[in-house]
């Protein structure tokens, strides 16, 4: 349909998208923050202008780890694709901040997938699509295993009332859903949305197992620069927590909130009520717990989603040639 189109037309209904994609993002980050139920912007800007910890000094040290939390996931992007197509580090941050951008609002930011590979010609799009996933998988890792680490001390130490028989049943559902889908993928004729399960996995197993270590570490440097930031925030609103004990409860937050599917732009809200909820058993206040769960996702997604916004509105679909 769009090839029977004049070349002025098309281009004007590309750059009416792109400028959808940016005022749709800025519209529920202004909507979120603004029309937030659980914490009044008013009080939380108006608590912030007036606690001291908040200096010049301290917000440059915050934004330089949400700097250093977006330089570990570029390198990352940028090590991992190079199996593929060799890019530069400016590509990478392109490719990740505008991917970030175009898919703020989308569910489980599952537009990050479309985003990225729209970079790339046609025939590298499918093994694109299938590097994110790695790179997804190599993160979601990380935040497994030190989650459950910390939730196990988390539950020795603080003994939560969880209904474990509602645990188990989730658990056993769980696996069975997993093996399920692992038997369906065994099928030789199994597709999914156009990908050759048998291709698939020749792709993945042919993958260098060292990229996959380098991009794992890239992963636990990423998780530990914000998880850090939150402790560093924690302190900075007078919080007196040891440091492992805030990780005990922080790495549970990451791993609690990583497995309950959302709508991204209201994962602010779900590892709010999660927080709350986990740093209750320290009598830590509520407002504190929200104020912090909201600048971190100000620092690492609203801020980074802003200079995603240029790279979206300067972004030109790929002709005969790829990034270099």
């Amino acid at each position: 349909m769009t090839s029977s189109l004049p070349y002025k037309t098309k281009q004007f209904f590309f750059v009416l998208i792109k400028l959808s994609i940016v005022v749709g993002a800025f519209y529920f980050i202004y909507n979120k923050i603004v029309n937030n139920n659980d914490i009044s912007f008013s009080t939380f800007i108006d608590f912030l202008l007036k606690n001291e910890s908040f200096s010049i000094k301290n917000v440059a040290f915050l934004i330089l780890l949400s700097v250093f939390n977006w330089f570990f996931e570029i390198l990352k992007w940028q090590h991992l694709v190079g199996f593929v197509k060799k890019i530069n580090f400016k590509n990478a941050l392109e490719q990740s901040l505008g991917a970030l951008t175009a898919s703020l609002i989308t569910p489980n930011r599952i537009g990050d997938y479309g985003a990225k590979a729209i970079y790339y010609s046609t025939k590298y799009r499918k093994r694109i699509i299938l590097i994110n996933l790695l790179s997804n998988l190599l993160q979601m890792s990380a935040t497994l295993i030190f989650g459950a680490i910390g939730f196990s001390f988390f539950i020795i130490e603080y003994d939560p009332n969880l209904n474990y028989y509602k645990l188990t049943r989730f658990l056993v559902i769980a696996l069975l859903i997993i093996s399920l889908i692992g038997f369906g993928i065994t099928k030789k004729n199994f597709t999914i949305k156009g990908f050759s399960i048998e291709k698939i996995k020749k792709f993945l197993y042919g993958y260098p197992k060292t990229k996959l270590l380098l991009g794992f570490m890239f992963s636990i440097m990423r998780y530990a620069v914000f998880s850090f930031q939150f402790y560093f925030l924690l302190r900075l609103f007078d919080v007196e927590i040891s440091y492992l004990n805030s990780m005990i409860v922080i790495t549970s937050i990451y791993l609690l909130a990583s497995i309950i599917p959302s709508i991204f732009v209201f994962d602010v809200i779900i590892k709010g009520s999660i927080a709350v909820y986990l740093f209750a058993y320290l009598g830590i206040s509520e407002f504190i717990i929200l104020s912090v769960v909201t600048i971190m996702w100000i620092l690492n997604f609203v801020l980074p989603s802003f200079f995603g916004s240029y790279y979206v509105l300067n972004f030109n679909l790929p002709k005969n040639s790829d990034p270099t």
